[in-house]
């Protein structure tokens, strides 16, 4: 392999480079014509990527003529580094920016069904308020106040594993709050600057971060297989995440932060050997288990 090489190429032929080597790696093979549909190219143009790909890396692929194919090689070693959720969202969804492209899994894939999704109309102004950190103005319903017309801040978009929120802050409550995304209406883009509270280094939840260490839940009689699952080292999965956003990862991932353990249901594989780490996280109530801590009584 030649680093320096490949760095020196085009960014379009480093794309098309990576997708060969994803295409050995994951699929075993790849075509002149996997090329130019991914690509728009033509067939000459295929040809001469497959062959600087194998000018490259002649380790990892090599030509059946019989078929017309290139073939991963046994000594293959990818060239590119092949981020886990990309791979898993392109053999789920299949590549593409939704012009003219693949659009087709690319193996069979199931996953669970959303039951919650954004309403483009709605995210669109959402995402350019963000980038253009500006205010934004919105109906919003909520289950405590029911439908209300607010101003907020938005700066960051988090995905809870359930549902999509913006973090923004909320100029009718005068906090940082979340809000979910489905339950936004009519978001209007404001021309004006936010202010300086509003910013979101005073967000004292989102710039907090909280160590988290989880262990196998003490109730499994094998603990070394949850430690597979997770792919632990040292016997525990060590997390940093923002505050603002530990109670939904808490929430996702069933860790029963009892400080007992107390949580028996088979969906509790892992737990939370420090509740304490939670003190002062608003959203830890939405931990499974959680208790907050008592103050001591005053004498």
């Amino acid at each position: 392999m030649h680093p320096q090489r490949v760095e020196s190429l085009s960014h379009p032929q480093r794309e098309r480079l990576a997708y060969i080597d994803f295409r050995l790696y994951f699929m075993g093979e790849i075509g002149r014509p996997d090329l130019a549909n991914r690509f728009g190219v033509a067939p000459a143009g295929a040809t001469r990527d497959l062959a600087l790909y194998r000018e490259i890396a002649p380790q990892n692929i090599e030509f059946d003529g019989s078929n017309k194919i290139y073939r991963i090689c046994k000594t293959f070693s990818p060239i590119f580094e092949h981020a886990t959720q990309r791979v898993l969202s392109a053999l789920a969804l299949g590549f593409g920016d939704g012009v003219n492209v693949d659009s087709q899994p690319l193996l069979p894939c199931e996953s669970p069904a959303a039951l919650s999704s954004p309403r483009m109309e709605v995210l669109a102004p959402i995402c350019r308020a963000i980038h253009a950190k500006h205010p934004v103005a919105i109906r919003y319903h909520s289950m405590s106040n029911g439908e209300s017309e607010r101003v907020i801040v938005p700066f960051a978009l988090v995905d809870t594993g359930l549902r999509w929120h913006v973090r923004a802050f909320d100029r009718k409550s005068g906090e940082f709050r979340d809000f979910v995304v489905t339950r936004i209406e009519t978001p209007t883009l404001l021309d004006e600057e936010p202010q300086a509270n509003e910013r979101p280094d005073n967000d004292i939840q989102w710039t907090r971060i909280v160590e988290l260490d989880f262990v196998p839940h003490p109730r499994l009689e094998r603990p070394e297989i949850i430690r597979m699952d997770y792919g632990m080292t040292d016997g525990s999965i060590r997390m940093r995440v923002r505050a603002a956003v530990a109670g939904y990862m808490l929430l996702r991932w069933s860790v029963d932060c009892s400080p007992d353990h107390r949580l028996k249901e088979e969906q509790y594989r892992l737990w939370l050997s420090d509740p304490l780490a939670l003190y002062g996280v608003e959203n830890a109530k939405l931990a499974p288990g959680y208790q907050a801590p008592t103050s001591p009584k005053k004498r």
